[in-house]
């Protein structure tokens, strides 16, 4: 996980785009490293749960929760054209907040591309929030075929993450079903085996086969035992 400098996303003042910039990139520089001493941190947060996470792999707002549906905010695309998210909320969805400059960001991209497209028969579509610069943002989607919908949180990123009960960590990807309920929000970056126990128990929501409180237990009881083996594996290749 990547964690965001405070005035990152926010509307700049004339004066402060400067200095924005300049400690975007050191803070960038050094969330690099902490991700790599790190790599293998990951959570799942239960819709409608006061998380209590550790700093400073997180930094939440006193008493935020993760709301129970997909909160109606919008955000310009690449070319500035505006969206809401309720655009997208008649079907499975995956919201994912990343920025170009977060390595496990980009290395989750690939897997989004193929989730998406394995996954279109039942609808699915994935939307990126970039908390970037819409140059750096336009360049990169169009430089790696990104494909699926991206918006632009240069101004109103943190915002948008804070709806979502979120601050100051990347990357992390909601799940909802295709009536907009919130099934599962993946702090870290994301791995293919997850993603797939996520995307079937939505399926199954979608086609009524299971209850929304059964898919969240199921998820909460998964989720761990597959970090904990990818945080195994991971520490096996690193020696």
């Amino acid at each position: 996980m990547i964690v965001i400098p405070p005035g990152a996303g926010r509307s700049p003042t004339p004066g402060g785009v400067a200095l924005a910039l300049s400690l975007l990139l050191a803070s960038a520089a050094a969330g690099f490293w902490f991700y790599r001493l790190h790599h293998h941190a990951s959570m799942y947060v239960a819709p409608g749960a006061q998380r209590a996470v550790p700093e400073p792999i997180a930094a939440p707002a006193a008493g935020r929760k993760t709301p129970e549906r997909v909160p109606d905010l919008a955000l310009p695309d690449t070319r500035g054209r505006q969206h809401s998210l309720s655009e997208w909320t008649d079907r499975p969805l995956m919201v994912n907040f990343w920025a170009t400059w977060c390595e496990p960001c980009q290395r989750e991209i690939p897997l989004l591309k193929a989730l998406r497209r394995e996954h279109a028969g039942n609808g699915l579509e994935v939307v990126g929030i970039a908390i970037d610069s819409a140059d750096s943002v336009s360049k990169y989607a169009t430089d790696h075929a990104m494909g699926y919908p991206v918006l632009v949180g240069e101004r109103g990123g943190l915002e948008a993450a804070a709806a979502f009960g979120m601050d100051t960590v990347l990357p992390f990807t909601v799940f909802a079903d295709a009536r907009g309920r919130i099934v599962a929000l993946k702090i870290g970056e994301l791995h293919r085996d997850e993603a797939e126990l996520i995307l079937g128990l939505v399926g199954s929501l979608d086609q009524n086969r299971i209850t929304l409180e059964a898919a969240r237990r199921q998820i909460a009881e998964s989720l761990p035992r597959l970090g904990k083996a990818h945080a195994s594996s991971g520490d096996a290749a690193a020696h």
